[in-house]
């Protein structure tokens, strides 16, 4: 892959940018980013609602548009089964579908920072197992798609739907910003998405086995992933 040319636009113009999308589909912001970035962009894809959701326009706008997911090595089977359904129902290839992994296999990363790191620091755990793999593959593209809605939480709250990634130095496409819930789950219905069936067990956000639970009806939608610890991101969202 030829190394992508990464420019940054100022703040100012992708704030003005932003702001022209407000009152615009996700379909049009994503119609714009594959115009501007294609191949040199790539979806973020957890197989979360969002994600799928995401997954699914993309397909109708450009088959031939690339994600990849962070396989931790501790998903849920649940998750697997999703991506498996995602990858019959679409006809996409392994090559669309980038799988991504930590450069430790879950015993090297026991020998070398004890055993059930995520107990003792989450943090860490997710450094070595999300944000090394994504900071990895991020370097091959100028721009990325995210599914962060600004309902999520308050750390999203101020989303953008165009925003410069200071962390990764690229663009940050996050076309659902606007949506809601409600939003997500009608295009879901509508077009027949596959989706995750963790989601019908009161599991809103899903990430790994061991970090997630289920969330009960009037609690933060991202209460669910580190319970006991004063975390609700991985790392890979500033």
């Amino acid at each position: 892959m030829v190394e992508p040319v990464k420019i940054k636009a100022s703040d100012e113009a992708l704030k003005g940018l932003s702001l022209g999308f407000e009152a615009q589909s996700p379909q049009e912001v994503l119609q714009y980013a594959l115009e501007q970035y294609f191949p040199r962009i790539i979806l973020a894809c957890s197989f979360g609602a969002e994600d799928v959701v995401l997954l699914d326009m993309l397909h109708r706008l450009n088959p031939q548009a690339a994600s990849f997911y962070l396989d931790t090595d501790f998903l849920f089977p649940e998750t697997f089964e999703v991506r498996d359904r995602i990858i019959a129902k679409y006809g996409v290839s392994s090559e669309q579908v980038i799988q991504v992994k930590s450069l430790l296999t879950p015993e090297e990363q026991a020998n070398q920072y004890g055993a059930a790191l995520w107990l003792r620091d989450p943090s860490q755990c997710c450094a070595l197992r999300k944000v090394e793999p994504l900071t990895r593959i991020l370097k091959g593209y100028s721009a990325w798609i995210t599914g962060i809605r600004r309902d999520q939480g308050p750390t999203r709250a101020n989303a953008g739907l165009v925003e410069w990634d200071t962390k990764f130095e690229l663009v940050k496409f996050n076309p659902l910003a606007t949506w809601t819930s409600e939003d997500v789950w009608a295009y879901i219905r509508t077009h027949d998405v596959p989706y995750n069936v963790l989601h019908d067990q009161n599991y809103p956000s899903i990430g790994c086995t061991h970090c997630t639970g289920p969330v009960m009806p009037g609690e933060d939608p991202r209460s669910g992933r580190w319970r006991d610890f004063e975390i609700t991101e991985c790392g890979l969202h500033k």
